[in-house]
Formats: structure tokens, sequence, C-alpha cells
């Protein structure tokens, strides 16, 4: 429900312009719509990037099985569309088979159910990069390594995945901030982050284009300063070959 909305400050009219411009602002929780959206993010990317790590270690074992069920992930995964792997995760793990991931409450199960499918998505596009990557580091350091007596395990963690991730970082931004926009296919069982209530408002408030506006600054706030800190990082810990 909506709180009633304050009354007009009178005998300023900068401040009554204020009031009409942003009313119908009022009563709707912006920042912890957002709050939810960053938290979706943040969680979602730490999953990703581990799952896409070991699914990249696959792809690139010496394991046949191993490699076939990497490939087999990331190809079918990331033609899925998202929405579908999201509702999945409600209408078929939750309501089905009854997993609720540890949480009893309603909002706590979706939440938990929407980092799960969008880990499981976007780890598919974090393994593709990390494993282009591997592919940077020269043949001759893992055999060098291989030839000192080094197991693949150690190779791979010790010389390879360093140099991999440190090439990868612009690719890896580019993940985070697609991730990022992602998160609002959450809003389709009931996440309150920042898309569903954007929904609610055009649905209560006449403000199309204002209401619009907010939010494709919201996300601008959030992705912007992600790129542009990621791009200089990115640059700094270039491998120079």
């Amino acid at each position: 429900m909506r709180r009633p909305r304050g009354a007009a400050h009178r005998g300023n009219p900068h401040a009554e312009a204020r009031e009409i411009v942003f009313d119908f602002l009022e009563g709707y929780d912006l920042l912890g719509a957002f709050w939810v959206t960053v938290q979706l993010t943040l969680l979602s990317a730490v999953g990703s990037l581990i799952w896409g790590t070991l699914l990249a270690a696959m792809r690139v074992g010496p394991v046949p099985l191993m490699r076939g069920f990497g490939t087999a992930y990331v190809n079918i995964v990331r033609n899925i569309p998202l929405t579908v792997i999201i509702l999945f995760t409600s209408l078929g793990l939750n309501q089905t088979l009854g997993i609720s991931l540890g949480a009893h409450n309603f909002d706590t199960i979706n939440f938990r159910l929407s980092v799960l499918g969008l880990i499981a998505y976007t780890s598919a596009f974090v393994c593709e990069a990390i494993r282009a990557g591997i592919n940077t580091v020269p043949v001759g350091q893992a055999e060098a390594a291989r030839a000192i007596g080094l197991s693949f395990t150690q190779v791979l963690t010790l010389i390879v995945l360093p140099q991999a991730f440190r090439s990868v970082v612009g690719p890896l931004t580019n993940v985070l901030i697609a991730l990022t926009k992602n998160t609002t296919v959450a809003a389709a069982i009931g996440v309150a982050e920042a898309a569903l209530l954007m929904k609610k408002m055009l649905e209560n408030e006449a403000q199309l284009l204002l209401i619009s506006a907010v939010f494709a600054f919201g996300f601008v706030c959030l992705t912007l300063p992600t790129g542009l800190i990621l791009g200089w990082v990115g640059k700094k810990v270039a491998v120079k070959r």
C-alpha cells in the first residue's frame, strides 16, 4: 500500500515545482528495489565466476567425460532464454520438487531461486570468456610446467588461470553489466527488485516517461561506473606479450 502523500511546500515555488514533478515517487521504496537488484547482481556474479571457472577447467581438461559435460552445458544453457530458466527454478524446482534452498519465506525462496537461475545462465558466458583467456596463454608455458612435474590442476591454477583472468577482465566486465540488466527477469517470479517496482508504478501512475527515465537512470548509475572502473583495472593488469 502507498503512504499518503504529504502536503506541498507552500510559499516556496521551487519546492512546489519539485513536489509536482517527483510526486509520483512518494510511497514507493525505490532505493530498496535497487538494493535488491544490487544483491541479485553481486551474489549471482560471485556464483557465476566460481561455476564458470569450473566449467572452463572442465572444457580444457584431459578427461573426455568432463569435457563433454562442460561443452554440453555451455551449448545448451546459453541457448535457453533466461526467462525460461528463472520460471523453471520457481515452477519446477520449488513448486514441483519442493526445493526451497533452506528458506521458508516466499520472498526469500524466490530470491534464492532467482540467484540460482542467474548463476546457471551467466556461468555459461563466464566459462566462454575464461576459456578464451586460457587460449591466449602460450602452450609452451603449460608444457614447461608439466615437464617439471606439475599436475594438470597445478598448471591450471598456478600458471594458466592467473594469466587468463588478467586477459579477460574486459569480457567479464561485459558479462557483469549484462547480468545487472538481466536481474530484471527475476520480476517474473515476484522478486521485489527494480523491474517489479517499475511495473507497479506504471500501473498506478500516469507518468510513463518520468518513471522510465528514473529507472533507466538508476541502471545507468549501476552499470556505467562498473564498466569504467573494471575497464581501468583491465588495462592495468593486462598481460604484455
